[in-house]
């Protein structure tokens, strides 16, 4: 299969990685840096293709993807070794921390750290002995790192300076890179269950679970327009996508029935992410 590299890096999820870019560098306005926004653009995409390596790997080796739903598994299926799949994190890894090390040259060294941590938080989720992907924390990982830490690092890479805004317009970012992972979770529930993999989905309940999914698309509308510029109404332009796949999620469709969910998602945060951030570029 020529292209099963590009099917474990698992393309749907990718709108994760550069929903948050965009409308940082969109906030950054007349003070956006070309550079410093495509090196961060691939920080974010290697960090998200490296995770999903990564968990490849992980639940590939611990048996938990034997007879998972969704996207093809390259360590399960046999379609990689478990080694090429794991060399093929590090090396998406290894391009995030050469971004991100020519961002912190050109900016603050803190950001080593920072990108220290978010290897550290890619890889653990699902790797090591003691992965936090298996014990609910995934949500609250991906907030951080998917959300504020990749929406207000990259307006600070670009301007130097970070504000209450960048963290306010963090926010929808990070709820709607949440919800891609809930309704993944949902998908796989009963699996998780299964496997002893205790996901917040798994921890919380299917029906808790599918109210949290909801929340998290509203939550990202109700923070965009507490901006209280005027312009963010153009985010509500995404509230039909939003509506329809509530009541997907809330219809108690389950397993195969929930893929188009996840891909929809992205097609939300992405839609939401464009409309969003041509707001804070004409405020």
């Amino acid at each position: 299969m020529a292209n099963k590299w590009v099917l474990g890096a698992r393309p749907r999820t990718l709108a994760a990685a550069i929903a948050p870019v965009v409308v940082a560098t969109a906030y950054a306005g007349n003070l956006w840096q070309p550079l410093p926004a495509a090196l961060a653009l691939l920080v974010s995409l290697s960090l998200q293709i490296g995770v999903n390596f990564a968990n490849d790997y992980s639940d590939g080796i611990r048996g938990t993807d034997d007879s998972r739903i969704g996207p093809i598994r390259l360590t399960a299926s046999g379609l990689a070794s478990a080694k090429s799949v794991k060399n093929a994190a590090f090396i998406s890894f290894f391009f995030a921390a050469i971004a991100g090390l020519a961002l912190a040259l050109q900016t603050s060294w803190w950001l080593i750290a920072v990108g220290a941590l978010a290897i550290a938080a890619a890889w653990g989720y699902t790797g090591g002995s003691s992965p936090y992907g298996y014990k609910g924390l995934g949500e609250i990982s991906v907030f951080l790192f998917f959300g504020i830490v990749a929406t207000v690092g990259s307006f600070y890479v670009q301007t130097e300076k970070i504000t209450l805004m960048s963290f306010i317009v963090a926010i929808p970012m990070g709820a709607l890179s949440c919800a891609i992972l809930t309704v993944n979770n949902i998908r796989d529930l009963d699996k998780d269950k299964v496997a002893g993999k205790r996901t917040f989905a798994v921890r919380v309940g299917d029906s808790k679970a599918r109210r949290i999914y909801v929340s998290l698309l509203i939550l990202a509308h109700i923070a965009a327009v507490a901006t209280f510029i005027p312009a963010t109404l153009l985010t509500l332009i995404a509230a039909p996508l939003t509506f329809t796949l509530s009541k997907l999620v809330l219809s108690q469709a389950s397993g195969a029935s929930l893929i188009p969910a996840l891909s929809r998602t992205g097609k939300l945060q992405l839609l939401f992410a464009t409309l969003f951030a041509i707001a804070l570029a004409i405020q």
